[in-house]
């Protein structure tokens, strides 16, 4: 969570200068008809770090075998497409398919029979398919910059999910499917000859996507939720 924290101050701290940027040395209106177009495309690029929320087994305090399980975070990164729909000069909608790659390690603090601890590393990789269907809300135009916020839906699917692979390595299997909602801000800037956008996002799932399993690993679970922060750049 520490890193996760230092990654969101990073990227705000990047809006706010950027903004200071664009206020300070911008003179000449850039891309004036860029607004009055009804719909437009773009790209994006960025890096996330996906996460678990867990919820422990009921039984788990009485476990003789595990002692400690958290969720660690991990790196990954984004490569995407934008179809933006222009609805008024201050609300969009927008569809953003991507394709993500993650990782997240469970750690397994373990007693063994002799009363000595060990740690158990599970690495649970998923890339996922995204579809996100967001509005964004956008302040009004100043010079060559406006800030705004996003919200909307994301259904993913997991394209190496190994929820229906017989578990001979004691593997923690995911679901196939997910989805749950995101929220997110930025700043768009207008340059001369295309709009660039800073953007930092979190979005949390709503389903349990834990395969069960009588493995000691995934009985340890009652469930596991997915929780993403995205920071990207977008080309449009």
């Amino acid at each position: 969570m520490k890193r996760t924290g230092l990654f969101l101050l990073s990227a705000f701290l990047l809006l706010l200068g950027s903004r200071d940027a664009c206020g300070q040395r911008i003179k000449v209106k850039n891309l004036e008809k860029y607004d009055k177009q009804w719909i437009h495309f773009g790209f994006l690029l960025g890096f996330n770090t996906t996460d678990f929320r867990v919820t422990h087994a009921d039984d788990f305090y009485k476990s003789d075998s595990v002692l400690v399980l958290e969720a660690d975070g991990k790196a990954g990164f984004n490569l995407g497409i934008i179809a933006n729909l222009h609805i008024n000069n201050n609300l969009d909608l927008r569809f953003v398919p991507d394709l993500a790659f993650s990782q997240r390690d469970l750690v397994y603090k373990m007693t063994t029979k002799i009363a000595n601890s060990d740690v158990v590393i599970k690495k649970v990789e998923s890339t996922f398919l995204e579809f996100p269907l967001e509005l964004k809300f956008k302040s009004n135009r100043v010079n060559n910059y406006r800030f705004y916020v996003t919200g909307g839906f994301r259904y993913m699917i997991d394209l190496v999910s190994q929820a229906k692979v017989e578990n001979q390595e004691e593997l923690v299997k995911l679901e196939r499917n997910d989805f749950g909602y995101s929220i997110g801000l930025g700043m768009d800037l207008y340059l001369p000859l295309f709009k660039f956008a800073p953007e930092i996002k979190m979005f949390q799932g709503i389903p349990n996507v834990l395969t069960k399993d009588p493995a000691v690993y995934s009985t340890s679970i009652s469930a596991l939720k997915s929780r993403i922060f995205t920071f990207s750049l977008t080309f449009e």
